[in-house]
């Protein structure tokens, strides 16, 4: 089985459990390095607690909490070697809100919008610094370039972002030039 199948058998796993718990979610990774994440809505609790909610009682799944981090871990373990796909609370990591303008479907999986996706990758790459994340910041504009909403885009540290990565440029300029800028 290919690492993509993979991956995208463990979030229509986790998909399936959040769903069916009622809490607003989307994924966002990296096929190449096998990262995986889940952003998920804050509701009446917070995020990591609404997870391990769903979760209770799934053979397939278990949850590992790093509160020295605050982070939340789902394993998907029906898989050798098992699938560890990382919790981040909405608004901290991706959009607040989770709707039709932020995620998309993906053979019944949500995902965020490729503006969504940009924008988590570009928030991670300005703290990290991580070359995994230019590169996926740098496929996804070179090729989705006139999918972009420019207006969800932080143009500061987009500017810094093409600064340091002269080949996303011409993408970049069209986005702007799309745009009137």
């Amino acid at each position: 089985m290919s690492e993509t199948r993979r991956l995208l058998e463990a979030a229509a796993a986790l998909s399936h459990l959040l769903h069916e718990g009622g809490v607003p979610h989307a994924f966002y990774g990296n096929v190449l390095t096998a990262e995986i994440f889940c952003i998920v809505e804050f509701g009446q609790t917070h995020p990591f607690r609404r997870v391990r909610d769903a979760l209770t009682g799934s053979a397939n799944f278990t949850t590992t909490n790093s509160p020295w981090t605050n982070r939340l871990h789902a394993t998907y373990r029906r898989l050798i070697p098992p699938i560890d796909i990382e919790i981040l609370a909405a608004g901290e990591s991706g959009p607040r809100h989770l709707d039709n303008t932020t995620v998309m479907e993906l053979q019944g999986v949500p995902f965020l919008t490729i503006s969504e996706f940009i924008r988590a990758k570009l928030k991670t790459w300005i703290i990290r610094g991580s070359e995994g994340d230019a590169q996926d910041i740098s496929y996804v504009l070179s090729r989705y370039w006139n999918r972009v909403d420019i207006n969800r885009i932080p143009e500061q540290d987009m500017g810094v972002f093409v600064s340091r990565n002269s080949a996303v440029a011409p993408a970049w300029t069209a986005v702007r030039r799309k745009y009137g800028m």
